[in-house]
C-alpha cells in the first residue's frame, strides 16, 4: 500500500480507507462528504481544556466507558471527524486504534474554535446526530468558558439541548453517567 499525500488525491472523492494510507505526521485531516479539511494546531486554550476536561471525566468515567482525546471517528466512508474529546465503548478502546465507528462513541465533544465555527457548531453535530451518536457537547471560550451539553433525538436524528453551564456553574448531569464537574477546575488559567 502506498503512502499518499494532499497531492496525490484519489480520482473520486476521498474516502477513510485513503486516510489510512497516510503517516502518522500529526496532522488533522477530516473528510466531509468526500472533501479532506486539514485544521491548524488548536490554540493553547482549546488544548488546556480539552486536556482538563479529559481528565475530569476520566475521573468518574464507568468501568464500560473511556475517555480519549482527538480520535477518527468515521461516520461513513466519506465522513471521518476528530472530535476534540470523546467517549467511547471500553471494549473498543482495548484495541489501542487512534479509529472507532460511530456505533462506539457515547459522547463526542467539540471545542470551538475561530478557525472552524461553522463545522464545530453545525456540520459536525448535524454528522454526529445522523450517524447516531447519544451525547454532544459544545464547547464555547469566546467571552468566557460554556458547555452546551445535548441528546440525540432518534425521531429527528437531530440533538436536544439538556443543559447549559457558564460562569461558575457545575456540570451536573445523569446521562451517559452520573457528571459533576466543576467548570473552575476545568478552565485554563488564560481563558
Amino acid at each position: 500500500m502506498s503512502a499518499l499525500t494532499s497531492d496525490t488525491p484519489p480520482k473520486d472523492d476521498w474516502t477513510s480507507s485513503d486516510l489510512e494510507k497516510f503517516p502518522e505526521d500529526g496532522v488533522r485531516r477530516e473528510l466531509f462528504n468526500g472533501v479532506m479539511h486539514v485544521t491548524p494546531s488548536p490554540s493553547s486554550i482549546h488544548q488546556t481544556l480539552a486536556m482538563l476536561l479529559g481528565v475530569a471525566l476520566t475521573q468518574s468515567c464507568p468501568e464500560e466507558l473511556f475517555v480519549s482525546q482527538a480520535n477518527e471517528v468515521e461516520l461513513a466512508p466519506k465522513e471521518v471527524y476528530i472530535p476534540d474529546l470523546l467517549v467511547i465503548n471500553f471494549e473498543a478502546a482495548k484495541s489501542g486504534c487512534g479509529k472507532f465507528p460511530a456505533a462506539d462513541v457515547v459522547l463526542a465533544a467539540e471545542i470551538v474554535s475561530p478557525s472552524t465555527k461553522g463545522t464545530d457548531r453545525v456540520t459536525k453535530p448535524s454528522g454526529y446526530a445522523h450517524a447516531g451518536i447519544p451525547h454532544f457537547w459544545l464547547i464555547e471560550t469566546l467571552g468566557g468558558l460554556e458547555i452546551t451539553a445535548f441528546e440525540l433525538n432518534r425521531g429527528t436524528q437531530s440533538y436536544d439541548e439538556v443543559a447549559v453551564f457558564s460562569g461558575d456553574d457545575t456540570i451536573r448531569l445523569d446521562q451517559p453517567w452520573p457528571i459533576e464537574i466543576p467548570l473552575a477546575s476545568v478552565r485554563p488559567r488564560n481563558l
